[in-house]
């Protein structure tokens, strides 16, 4: 096995809890090896820290999997898939959802990883060469652990180019057929389409967030903005809301949010095809409002430099909506991008306020679920914002 070596001091961060290793951390970066090649990690001073993945094509050239001499087999990935099988199966009951995350990445010890169970239907996302690499042996794993009808491989993230990985999708197991599955959650239902459907076929990380609006939904006139496949609007519905518009830029996905609506037997809502930004203006030229607006847009931003664009974008966007809610409704906001720090993220909604001419009570704040884990040691697992507001003016 090769062997890296780190700066002089370089090793404090990774000793800390970190897992990943930047090319300008190390002595060399040698191009003999192959990307996603296993190698052996050591500080300057020649100790063995442990073994994980090397790409010399990527700014991070080596992510952590092992300390020490324990290596990353067959048995190591079927340890680390049966300990984040074990959480979800603690935090989860089967009645109440069958769609979880399985394995969130360098949070749950596989570093570049991503695998989402959708009922008997498994999604796996590689972001790293090494675990690219390693898809086949995975797959036969998750087929041991959990029998699945159908697995897709889902490897479109612009991330893999950073790696030099080619962008493609597949069913590497069942058929595309079986890749349409049923799944439910706090009693609505939804068909997803884990082939064709947005990243994995469906966004699991707002669950809990989905379920605390029913809380103040109750006859309300509700607005879901960036509804995908209805999500939020559903829940809505679920807890008695007297109508709901759920509006998406994608066609696509508004076709998805009506059947899943009608799949449950909802017919108190209304769809619009639209820019958020547009449809928002008309509405507030028309002089519409609600009792609550929900607005969940996709990430601002992909990168640092980019984080007073998004920071504009979102009090924009939060002031919009804001005006939109009747004195004594509710505002729910997220955001999904990493680079955006939660503090700067409630600044922007204040400062939307100011300019809405409103006043907010934070009622609820929240970030992921239970099976979007975050490590503590590496502040790139944590990326969901998500905050409620009561509104007055």
């Amino acid at each position: 096995m090769h062997a890296l070596y780190l700066k002089p001091k370089e090793h404090r961060r990774i000793q800390k809890g970190h897992l990943w290793v930047f090319s300008n951390e190390l002595e060399t970066v040698p191009h003999d090896i192959a990307a996603g090649e296993t190698v052996q990690l050591h500080t300057h001073d020649r100790k063995l820290i442990g073994a994980g993945f090397f790409n010399p094509n990527s700014l991070i050239s080596f992510r952590l999997l092992t300390k020490g001499e324990e290596l990353p087999d067959r048995e190591f990935f079927r340890k680390k898939l049966q300990e984040a099988l074990t959480l979800r199966q603690k935090v989860y009951q089967l009645d109440d959802t069958n769609a979880w995350r399985l394995v969130h990445g360098e949070s749950d010890g596989m570093p570049g990883l991503i695998i989402d169970r959708f009922g008997k239907g498994i999604v796996i996302q590689a972001f790293s060469a090494g675990m690219d690499l390693h898809l086949p042996m995975i797959s036969e794993l998750l087929q041991e652990l959990l029998e699945p009808e159908v697995i897709v491989v889902r490897n479109e993230s612009a991330l893999r180019e950073l790696e030099g990985l080619p962008l493609n999708k597949a069913v590497i197991h069942g058929t595309k057929t079986q890749a349409r599955q049923t799944i439910h959650d706090a009693g609505i239902s939804f068909e997803v389409d884990l082939f064709a459907g947005q990243k994995t076929g469906f966004f699991l990380d707002q669950r809990e967030n989905r379920r605390i609006i029913r809380k103040f939904s109750k006859g309300a006139r509700v607005l879901d903005v960036f509804t995908n496949d209805g999500g939020f609007g559903l829940n809505a519905l679920a807890a008695g809301a007297g109508s709901a518009i759920l509006v998406d830029a994608s066609e696509d996905a508004l076709k998805r949010a009506e059947h899943n609506a009608k799949l449950n037997g909802y017919d108190n809502f209304s769809l619009i095809a639209d820019d958020a930004f547009n449809i928002l203006q008309q509405m507030i030229d028309a002089k519409e409002s609600f009792d609550l607006v929900i607005l969940d847009p996709p990430s601002f931003t992909k990168s640092r430099k980019n984080v007073p664009g998004a920071l504009k974008a979102y009090r924009k966007l939060n002031q919009m909506g804001l005006q939109l809610v009747k004195k004594g409704g509710f505002l729910a906001t997220a955001s999904c991008s990493h680079h955006v720090a939660e503090e700067d993220f409630l600044q922007s909604i204040h400062q939307a306020s100011l300019l809405a001419n409103c006043q907010l009570r934070m009622i609820y704040r929240n970030s992921q679920p239970f099976d979007h884990p975050v490590l503590l040691s590496m502040p790139e697992t944590a990326y969901l914002k998500f905050a409620c507001f009561y509104v007055t003016r």
